[in-house]
Parts: structure tokens; sequence; C-alpha cells
């Protein structure tokens, strides 16, 4: 399950439309309590501060993993990702990975050169540093969540259509994938909440059962939420919900409950 928990959170969650206002703003920040079968098995958080690089305003998001409760002592997961990308075209500038999941763990930060598309990767546990010749537009995991939260595609994307993002992890571009699959009106702890469904490609084998084992709601207002993510793994399954809130650029759309 290395890697699983906080993954599906950042991987999945998708919002897009840049003719209407952006989805997010500095300040923005979301809880979200995941479920391994009846267990509370964790928390997940999501947040935009601001920071400078290069002596500009950019966004700095931090996504933070945790298991809680009895769930620690079968799985011990403490994440830590960040991202550093433009306010304007959201290409990455540095991202940090440190993750112990589980006894597997990692150190490292990624440095990218907008001009010359190579991002040098620094690997504190080992030591070591790599530079990676990158596709121009290039995200790293971080950034493409912000990323596809205001792009252009996906509002008029058909049920069945895809649509696919360059991605910088472990140490090579991932094409990811995703599946539109329709729209849904969900039950929430906040009421029911309008969304959109996709799922991405991934592979199946050794953790998921199949290619679209996740799959995930997304809020059908300008906010592009994550409401709700579930995975079918090869034992068992994983669900994670929107626990809490705050910082919105947008309103949040709920329906009333008859």
């Amino acid at each position: 399950m290395k890697n699983i928990l906080f993954l599906i959170l950042l991987l999945i969650t998708v919002s897009f439309d840049s003719q209407k206002p952006e989805a997010y703003d500095t300040g923005e920040w979301f809880k979200f309590r995941i479920h391994y079968g009846f267990i509370n098995a964790g928390y997940a958080t999501l947040e935009v501060q601001e920071a400078t690089k290069n002596n500009k305003k950019v966004y700095h998001a931090i996504g933070k993993g945790y298991t809680v409760g009895m769930s620690r002592f079968f799985f011990k997961v403490n994440d830590n990702y960040e991202s550093y990308f433009d306010k304007k075209t959201n290409k990455p500038y540095q991202f940090v990975r440190k993750i112990d999941e589980g006894g597997y763990s990692k150190d490292q930060e990624g440095f990218f050169n907008q001009n010359t598309n190579k991002v040098l990767i620094k690997n504190y546990k080992d030591k070591t540093e790599k530079t990676f010749s990158v596709t121009e537009n290039v995200q790293d995991i971080v950034s493409t969540f912000y990323f596809l939260r205001n792009h252009p595609a996906v509002n008029t994307m058909k049920v069945g259509e895809y649509i696919s993002v360059d991605m910088f992890f472990d140490d090579e571009i991932t094409k990811f994938k995703l599946k539109f699959i329709g729209r849904e009106d969900l039950k929430t702890k906040f009421g029911t909440v309008p969304t959109m469904i996709f799922r991405p490609i991934v592979q199946s084998g050794r953790v998921f059962k199949e290619e679209e084992s996740l799959t995930v709601w997304i809020s059908d207002d300008e906010n592009k939420i994550p409401m709700r993510i579930k995975a079918d793994l090869a034992v068992g399954s994983i669900k994670a919900d929107l626990d809490g809130f705050k910082g919105l650029k947008n309103p949040f759309m709920v329906k009333l409950d008859d």
C-alpha cells in the first residue's frame, strides 16, 4: 500500500475551466478522512500558501497524509508533499517529497529549470544528485492537482473521453490519463453535492484489481472540490471523503434535500 493513501488524493482529483474564475487561491485548505474497509485509517490535508521563488510570488502547496489509531500499529504512514509553482503558468519550480510508509521512506527535492527543461533531483537519504530531461509542460505530483483544476478541457468532455498530463514522478515522466464517466448527485456530510466523476487509468496487478480501479467525485462548480475517492485494491478497498474545508475562492454549491 505504499504511496496509496496520499497519492490517490493527489493524482485523481481534477477540476477545470479557464473560462470561469480560478478554482483556488492562497488560503484554501482541505481535510480528507480515509477509510480502509470499516476502519478509520487516517487523514490527509491539502493547503495553498504563498512563497517567493526567483524574486516573484508563487503558490506553495502542501499535502500531508498520516494514519491514526490502530492503523498505525499495522501500517504507519507519515507523508509530506510540497510544490512551488507559478501563479500564471502553473509550471513547477520545486517539489518536496518526504515520506515514511511502513518502513519505506524517501527524502528528496526536485528543482525545475524551466528554460532548459531539466529537473535536478536531490536525494538526501542516500546523498545523491541526478539531472533529468523533462517535457516543456511537465508537472510534479502536487502541481498536477492544481494544474488540472483550471484546465480548459474537462467541462466540455463527453462520457468516455480522456485527458492526459505529463507528470514527473519517481525519476520519470508518467502520462497521467483520466477518463470522464459522467455526473452524479452525491450525498455527503455537507449535503447533496452535484459532482463530476472521473477514473484514472492505473496499472493493474500487484496493487489495483483493474486499470479502472479508481473513481473520484469532484464538485461540479467553480471550485472543483474533491468530494470522494474510492480505490478497489488487490486486498480490499480504500475510500476517502472530504471531511472539512476553508478558504474556498468560489461559492460551494450544495442542493437542498427534500
